[in-house]
């Protein structure tokens, strides 16, 4: 009792601090939104009427089955895209693998809602592409119509996910296998069907099954492309035009974190009870060869291929950024600056904003993961653990589901110093981002913590210093790249949230850059500042992007250093 009262009593009024603030801003929006969608919005009472209701209107229906079709078609497209990339990238030598890598990495410092118009202007029906193609061919190609133009935008932007994790998982497969395969008669894509990629499914499951995730959730860009008929986009518009209190806005929220959880489900069982062990330490990695020239010459066709079309929306948006005209031509007429300086007028709202939401919100976010991470593994307090599982379980909850929850819950706190409800301050926004990009901040302060000895903290202790001083003068200063990167991470991401962000905007002055791109989107005259919105959101994520590695890199390289130090000691 006397060691509790000492030591544990810091650590444990902490954990119930932060356990109070994520019940009361993830744990309640998200039961008030379950609980609302299983309630009579006349009598009060439980029911499964609004279920019923929701599976026999034929609009409801219909985007069920979109979501459902959009989120499968763009894991199919995002696995035509990565696969190449992948396997060339990790098994031949050739010039430039890196690059490819990187370059495949891009898409994702843009949301794709933010390239989802530059991509109507150029793979629409009267698009640059289009246009070349009827003009050479007499037929058009149909790649942004309906349902066709988001499982694109939404391929394009998220493909990453498996290259990054199937990169990964080709890396560490056992050469030995490869080659008794080989031995054996295997080779070419019989060797690659049945023993590479399947040794490397669990890169490939975790990569595909957040592509999911991530199309089923995305708001934006089914909005800026006109498409209505999906789950997320019918969520907004119910709560937003017909009110807070309709329930088919909650009953589409439940079906879209039911099937965010369904699909981390899937990915789970996809993979349970098979061994993708290798025999050796470390897998040595595939055995890379060299190409032969025609072979070299069809892989960097397929790679530039792939490339042009994955940067597509960057380049799209460059050229609407700065074009005049562009309408039923392959190039805008003309060019100019005058954009940037229309976007600087009447935009200078939506950067500040921006700029102190994200600041702000990636701010909590590195305090929050850092106490988290120091309470799960490096106390003993009962319970310790599911700070870390709610804390992550926001990955799960979409944006629009948070947003709505937020409005439910809050509208009727007003908040005494403002005079004002907390759903309609524009500090809630700031809640709303700490909250979606916590499970990253959590990741990588706890990486962070893990490569710290826990040897060095009791030897300050032994030294004199107090737990708070240890923590503060010593277990802080060696996070510090953890604590960067994920500030960086969640400062990058937030920059560039929509989804909950949408919902939360009471006011023009508070709106932050998203909803601003969003805004100046809705009209062809706005276009052009909005594509130049667009450019500086890419910049600030794209800066924030290549800080963070910088960050990450220089500290493996004190690391490595300290460890070397420490070994000639």
């Amino acid at each position: 009792m006397d060691r509790f009262t000492k030591i544990q009593w810091g650590p444990g009024a902490l954990a119930l601090f932060i356990g109070l603030f994520l019940f009361v801003f993830l744990v309640v929006p998200v039961a008030k939104v379950v609980f609302v969608a299983f309630q009579d919005p006349n009598t009060g009472a439980l029911t499964l009427v609004n279920f019923v209701d929701f599976f026999n209107t034929s609009l409801f229906q219909e985007s069920f089955f979109n979501s459902l079709y959009v989120a499968g078609a763009s894991v199919l497209l995002s696995s035509l895209i990565a696969i190449p990339l992948a396997y060339f990238t990790t098994r031949f030598n050739f010039g430039g693998a890196v690059l490819i890598q990187t370059l495949g990495v891009v898409p994702l410092i843009m949301p794709p809602f933010v390239g989802a118009v530059a991509m109507l202007l150029l793979f629409g029906e009267n698009g640059s592409v289009n246009l070349i193609i009827n003009d050479w061919f007499g037929f058009t190609i149909p790649f942004m119509e309906g349902l066709n133009g988001v499982i694109l935008v939404e391929s394009i932007h998220y493909f990453p996910f498996i290259l990054i994790n199937l990169s990964a998982a080709l890396l560490n497969v056992d050469r030995a296998m490869e080659e008794s395969a080989q031995n054996l008669g295997a080779s070419g894509a019989r060797l690659f069907r049945r023993i590479v990629f399947p040794l490397a499914m669990p890169g490939y499951v975790a990569g595909a099954s957040l592509v999911f995730l991530k199309v089923f959730d995305d708001l934006g860009t089914p909005l800026l492309l006109n498409i209505n008929n999906m789950l997320a986009p019918q969520a907004f518009l119910r709560i937003s035009s017909i009110g807070i209190s309709d329930p088919m806005g909650y009953v589409i929220s439940v079906i879209l974190v039911a099937f965010s959880l369904f699909s981390l489900w899937v990915s789970f069982l996809a993979l349970k009870g098979k061994d993708y062990a290798t025999v050796q330490k470390g897998g040595g990695g595939l055995m890379r060869r060299d190409l032969r020239t025609w072979e070299k010459i069809g892989c960097y066709a397929v790679v530039i291929l792939i490339l042009v079309m994955v940067l597509s929306p960057h380049i799209g948006l460059a050229l609407l950024s700065f074009g005049t005209v562009w309408s039923f031509s392959v190039l805008p007429d003309g060019y100019t600056w005058a954009h940037y300086a229309n976007m600087m007028r009447a935009a200078d709202v939506y950067i500040a904003n921006t700029l102190l939401y994200a600041g702000l919100a990636a701010l909590i976010d590195v305090v929050l993961g850092t106490a988290i991470a120091y309470i799960v593994w490096r106390t003993d307090l009962i319970g310790r653990k599911w700070l870390d599982f709610i804390a992550m379980g926001a990955v799960a909850i979409p944006g629009v589901v948070l947003g709505i929850g937020y409005l439910r819950t809050f509208v009727e706190f007003n908040v005494p110093i403002v005079d004002k409800p907390l759903a309609s301050w524009w500090v809630i926004i700031v809640v709303a981002l700490a909250i979606r990009r916590l499970p990253y901040a959590l990741r990588a302060c706890t990486a962070g913590l893990q490569q710290v000895s826990i040897m060095l903290e009791e030897a300050a202790e032994n030294l004199g210093a107090t737990k708070s001083r240890t923590v503060r003068r010593i277990v802080v200063p060696l996070m510090t790249g953890g604590i960067l990167a994920g500030f960086v991470t969640s400062f990058a991401t937030a920059a560039v949230e929509l989804s909950a962000t949408i919902m939360l905007v009471s006011a023009e002055s508070d709106a932050p850059l998203a909803y601003g791109i969003y805004v100046f989107m809705q009209s062809a005259a706005g276009r052009g500042p909005g594509a130049a919105l667009g450019i500086t959101a890419v910049l600030i994520v794209g800066i924030a992007t290549y800080i963070s590695h910088r960050v990450i890199q220089r500290g493996e390289r004190e690391r490595s250093a300290g460890a070397i130090t420490i070994a000639e000691t």
